[in-house]
């Protein structure tokens, strides 16, 4: 049964675009291992189609064997969510050909994409027809659009324009028997029943296979400014985020916090890169200002609202970058921050959500728990502090080794974290999705009758459990 299936996705997508470990040339290791080094699986196959019809062709084929799928983009995501298990029974459905920019609606402000389009491809697309897309993240080199919906990925603009859910207004999407759903309206009003675009936003793969999808588009910004600025406590930086609201109002597309521990590991491991102001302050602060008027309005307003800042006391010094060249080189320094944790080493990761009038409190109740019952743990705390999402991450102390930290305390620092973002009603997960490594945990930490009812859609749907079981749901 095995070989007749492989046969027929080799029908399905020709024989090149069918990967699998009897060829001993191929490697499939970029499709078998997370970016975060966690998990290795095995896969029966890596099937690659390269339009809808042959993804609904591969789905067909998969459900009367009872094969279960993992929809894969670029394989960015840190919690296990797009590899297969060890059982060597999955195939991985690689999006990755399936790349296509199939059209730009100028008057409706639209474009629409393949899932496998990478980010910044779509970025230097939108631009060059004179549009902004707005979706920003660390990893849009490599992450895919299809990637970035099934994660409802948020990024450091999502203060203005929110996460990737709301930039979507249309979806095509190949459901669990093979049907294909042809929802690729750039309708931003449609009220005729259940919101099925948003029910597959989010999914991670689990109730659909998304292949295509309408996203908004907005015009190019006349000017973007960026200032570094050192504060004094987390309650500053939420002070100094009150006052960039009332002083930048829509502008304000970008907010920040970075704990000095977190730039210490850049200036550490990224000798090349100048981290401004970090030594002497404990937290800084990255804000971007958009403004539809022209650069001189833009800094005339950053300037007020450093003077107003420096005098509260919220901001003790800061810099705007002079040009495009300096800015790009301050966010830079931000989104090493996760990479210099690679080169520190293993570490406990969190991205968690929470009322952005609690996050200071939050860090200090916590941080005073994790020193006390983890002795020596070092904090990198980061994040989007303008929309409450903090990447509270945990090092293993100096020295130690970094697989013996994980095995021995990685349960006991998550439950001791998770209980905390209860306590502070904030949700586990922000923007990574629930993937494999939070799948245990969900039912401690959301309502029971959510729980209950995302089960029924999952049934209802996906009746067999074959997209990407074990993730989101622990069982139907």
């Amino acid at each position: 049964m095995t070989q007749t299936l492989l046969n027929q996705f080799r029908q399905i997508c020709g024989d090149v675009h069918v990967l699998t470990h009897d060829d001993p040339t191929t490697d499939l290791s970029p499709w078998e291992q997370d970016w975060r080094k966690r998990v290795k699986g095995r896969a029966l196959a890596v099937v690659r189609p390269g339009n809808t019809a042959e993804v609904a062709a591969v789905v067909k084929a998969c459900a009367p064997a009872g094969t279960p799928i993992v929809p894969q983009g670029g394989n960015t995501g840190l919690v296990v969510g797009s590899v297969p298990d060890g059982s060597g029974t999955q195939i991985v459905l690689s999006m990755t050909r399936m790349n296509a920019v199939r059209t730009i609606d100028p008057a409706n402000l639209t474009i629409t994409v393949e899932a496998g389009c990478v980010l910044q491809n779509l970025h230097v697309v939108a631009e060059n027809a004179g549009f902004l897309f707005p979706l920003s993240l660390g990893a849009e080199g490599s992450c895919t659009i299809g990637g970035n919906l099934g994660t409802n990925a948020g990024g450091t603009q999502v203060i203005r324009y929110g996460n990737t859910r709301e930039l979507c207004l249309g979806l095509e999407v190949v459901t669990a028997q093979g049907d294909i759903w042809h929802g690729l309206t750039g309708l931003r009003k449609d009220n005729t029943g259940y919101d099925l675009r948003n029910l597959m936003i989010g999914s991670e793969g689990t109730l659909g296979i998304i292949t295509a999808a309408t996203l908004k588009l907005y015009p190019l910004p006349a000017a973007q400014l960026t200032a570094w600025a050192a504060v004094p406590s987390m309650e500053a930086a939420v002070q100094l985020l009150g006052l960039a609201h009332q002083r930048l109002g829509p502008g304000l597309t970008g907010f920040e916090v970075m704990g000095q521990f977190a730039l210490s590991l850049v200036d550490k491991h990224y000798t090349h890169l100048r981290v401004p102001l970090w030594q002497t302050s404990p937290w800084c602060v990255l804000l971007e200002n958009s403004d539809s008027e022209n650069e001189a309005h833009a800094r005339s307003q950053f300037e007020a609202l450093l003077e107003v800042a420096l005098e509260a006391g919220c901001v003790t010094d800061a810099v705007v970058a002079e040009n495009l060249t300096q800015a790009k080189g301050l966010w830079h320094i931000r989104e090493s921050i996760t990479l210099a944790q690679v080169q520190e080493g293993l570490n406990i990761k969190h991205d968690i959500s929470l009322p952005v009038s609690l996050i200071a409190a939050f860090v200090t109740e916590t941080d005073a728990l994790l020193a006390r019952e983890v002795p020596g743990v070092r904090m990198v705390d980061f994040g989007h502090l303008g929309d409450g999402n903090l990447h509270y991450n945990v090092q293993a102390p100096e020295g130690a080794d970094g697989q013996a930290f994980l095995r021995d305390f990685e349960d006991q620092v998550n439950t001791l974290v998770f209980d905390q973002v209860l306590k502070f009603k904030g949700s586990i997960s922000a923007e990574h999705g629930v993937g494999e490594l939070k799948v245990g945990k969900l039912p401690m930490y959301k309502d029971a009758t959510a729980m209950a009812m995302m089960r029924a859609v999952k049934q209802a749907l996906d009746p067999q459990n074959l997209l990407n079981p074990g993730r989101v749901l622990d069982r139907l």
